[in-house]
């Protein structure tokens, strides 16, 4: 008897093949990470293990245009995602609604989080060292399976309670923003970059 694979979960994955661009892109978040101050007491405050202009900065397409590229970029991969994944948005598409850039020092990680308010979220990576951590990401079933035995070895990846996705620069990585997901602590040691977004 056949058994049927439901009620998939859909994650995107792109590329922004511009050399140059990812070199401004970088050279602007480390301008960024000097200059915020008010970013970077926020992370001290909140034991962010890096930069993240998240808590101080809500402009960053208007104030350098190398992220007004990336604007211009990611819109047809939120697009083609959006199309893909069957979201009936009315005629209307979705709309950047926040973008911040992450510096994760050697050994930083994020914690297992969602992005409320949003409907698409993602990140592109600009700079990913050897042994930095991959994006985990986690079923959203999990917290419902109860007493659900796990899964042998050689299980299917969309079988898998966490799926890793290991980027590298220029990846696009996009998926509904309720999907739980996190940074485990990388062992890499340089800085890993990235930008991530929001789309209402």
């Amino acid at each position: 008897m056949p058994i049927h694979q439901l009620f998939p979960t859909p994650v995107y994955q792109g590329e922004i093949a511009d050399e140059a661009l990812i070199a401004e892109l970088i050279h602007s978040t480390r301008t960024l990470a000097t200059d915020d101050r008010a970013g970077r007491r926020w992370c001290r405050d909140n034991g962010y293990p890096g930069y993240t202009s998240y808590a101080s900065l809500n402009d960053l397409p208007a104030r350098d245009p190398a992220f007004a590229q990336l604007v211009k970029r990611l819109a047809p991969h939120v697009r083609a995602f959006a199309e893909g994944a069957h979201m009936d948005l009315g005629g209307r598409k979705p709309k950047l609604d926040s973008l911040w850039v992450n510096i994760l020092k050697p050994g930083g990680g994020h914690s297992g989080h969602i992005h409320p308010h949003s409907i698409i979220s993602g990140t592109v990576y600009l700079e990913v060292p050897e042994g930095a951590g991959a994006l985990k990401i986690e079923d959203p079933r999990l917290p419902l399976l109860m007493a659900a035995p796990g899964r042998t070895a050689d299980a299917q990846r969309e079988a898998r309670p966490f799926v890793y996705l290991q980027p590298a620069p220029g990846t696009v990585l996009l998926w509904e923003s309720w999907l739980r997901h996190e940074v485990p602590q990388g062992r890499a040691k340089a800085e890993r970059i990235s930008v991530s977004f929001n789309y209402a």
